[in-house]
């Protein structure tokens, strides 16, 4: 099993080289995005933007139009009527619309020629358009490559904006990839191993404990979930710490690599997907990974919970009571709410790090899809600061983000009379999300804690658009990065 992400070369350009696909911007009546010297130069070939206007070229934002230009295919795509209000967002919605809809035409080199004045934006188009050219390459005996292999980005920005993209980009296709790879191949004992070598060459250091070393250590969670299957249980930690880190940020990731639901077994129609269940240790993981590349000075510590949830005679079962981390015990509600129980102990041993802040990122709870549909992760956590924080970073990242908030009940809907604690509310399902989020407050103490609710967009059953793929999004991933760079200075 290979988790390698090849994605095409990045350059920024001053003017538009001949020969590739250009994609421009269109607000309706003009093409935007342009040098003046090659708006002159394709003004005497001809009036695009009048062959624009007959065809009946639309300016909806990343609304994708094809036609001939002077060197080759144009690919027009909608900024909207408003182009010098674009946010960056906007801008990287429209540059995967239209990556995409050049690399159709079967080309090896694209070039986007969009509005952006400022490297902010410069580095939203080149994102948009690295993210647009992954794809996952299906399991076969003739596989074929992608002819595309180069982007140029034409705009005014330095080598560094350029870099920022591409190492952003990287890090969210590498989680795409490890939410795709199928369960038969992507299990707790290889994850693990594709974690260490893909941070291999960084300045992390790994360490990983097996199911022997994790039943000595009193990780009853990850014991617990994993028991039921063939495929034991993994802890995997990783630590970036470079000198001058005034901040240290630990992060936690669900990392289940197939949800069966265990002995309360999900319907055939809710399993299918369930590889995606490892999507938060993926985002934290690839995080931590572009943080350290980028040379960010903050001390990241990242967890991932490895574990295949299954039914068979060994595994857990409701009402069971579980002893997690530092000893506290659960008694369990339900074999398929599991994420919390391994993510119980990844954040119980991550505050023994002594964190500054703690982010558990996890596919954890059916009722935030419900709630946030597919647009908006939720947001929680123990302090406003850092939930407003969280936000902001996701708002910064072009990520749908939506704050949650803990009902003051819920310790009380989690008490038990036989454990410390219940796993979740068995007696009603209200309020879901937060249930489970208040689950997890209990094993962080009095550290600063946030937590994001992925399963709402971590996995894409729709068609691709604009720059997300069908499948595994990579979602939490740039609003992870763009914490940490917040954090550190």
């Amino acid at each position: 099993m290979s988790s390698t992400v090849t994605l095409p070369g990045l350059t920024l350009a001053s003017t538009v080289p001949d020969g590739a696909p250009v994609v421009v911007g269109y607000d309706g009546s003009s093409l935007q995005g342009l040098p003046s010297k090659t708006a002159k130069k394709w003004e005497k070939a001809g009036d695009l933007a009048a062959a624009a206007a007959m065809v009946g070229a639309g300016a909806k934002l990343a609304e994708t139009t094809v036609l001939p230009g002077p060197d080759g295919a144009v690919v027009l795509v909608g900024l909207g009527e408003s182009p010098a209000d674009l946010s960056p967002e906007q801008l990287r919605r429209a540059a995967g619309a239209g990556l995409r809809r050049a690399a159709k035409l079967g080309t090896t080199t694209v070039t986007l020629a969009l509005p952006a004045g400022e490297a902010e934006q410069v580095q939203a188009i080149a994102e948009g358009a690295l993210l647009a050219s992954y794809s996952y390459t299906p399991i076969t005996a003739s596989p074929e490559k992608s002819a595309l292999t180069a982007i140029t980005v034409v705009a005014s920005a330095d080598a560094a904006t350029a870099s920022t993209a591409a190492t952003v980009a990287e890090a969210v296709c590498v989680a795409r990839e490890w939410v795709n790879i199928p369960a038969n191949l992507l299990y707790p004992e290889t994850f693990a191993s594709a974690i260490k070598e893909h941070l291999r060459g960084t300045k992390a250091d790994v360490e990983i404990l097996d199911d022997t070393q994790l039943a000595k250590g009193g990780y009853g969670g990850l014991m617990a979930v994993g028991g039921g299957s063939d495929r034991k249980p993994r802890l995997v930690r990783a630590s970036y710490a470079p000198r001058g880190a005034k901040a240290h940020l630990v992060l936690v990731g669900k990392g289940i690599t197939f949800d069966s639901g265990g002995l309360d077994i999900k319907p055939p129609a809710g399993m299918y997907t369930m590889k995606c269940d490892m999507g938060g240790a993926a985002a934290v993981v690839a995080a931590l990974g572009a943080i350290a590349s980028l040379g960010l000075k903050i001390k990241v510590t990242a967890y991932a919970c490895l574990a295949e949830n299954m039914p068979s005679g060994s595994a857990y079962r409701p009402s069971d009571v579980l002893t997690m981390y530092g000893g506290t015990t659960v008694e369990n509600v339900n074999t398929d709410a599991e994420g919390r129980l391994v993510m119980a102990d990844g954040l119980a041993r991550g505050t023994e790090d002594k964190p500054d802040v703690i982010i558990d990122v996890a596919t954890l709870t059916g009722a935030a899809v419900v709630g946030l549909g597919e647009s908006d992760f939720g947001v929680l956590g123990n302090d406003d600061e850092l939930v407003d924080r969280i936000l902001a970073a996701a708002e910064s990242a072009g990520e749908g983000a939506w704050p949650l908030r803990i009902g003051e009940d819920a310790d009380e809907r989690l008490a038990s009379s036989v454990a410390d604690l219940k796993s979740g509310d068995n007696k009603s399902r209200g309020a879901g999300t937060q249930m489970a989020a208040a689950f997890l407050r209990r094993f962080v103490g009095d550290h600063t804690w946030g937590h994001l609710d992925i399963a709402p967009t971590a996995y894409n059953t729709g068609g691709p658009k604009d720059y997300t793929p069908e499948g595994g999004t990579g979602s939490g991933v740039r609003t992870l990065v763009k914490l940490a760079q917040s954090l550190a200075g």
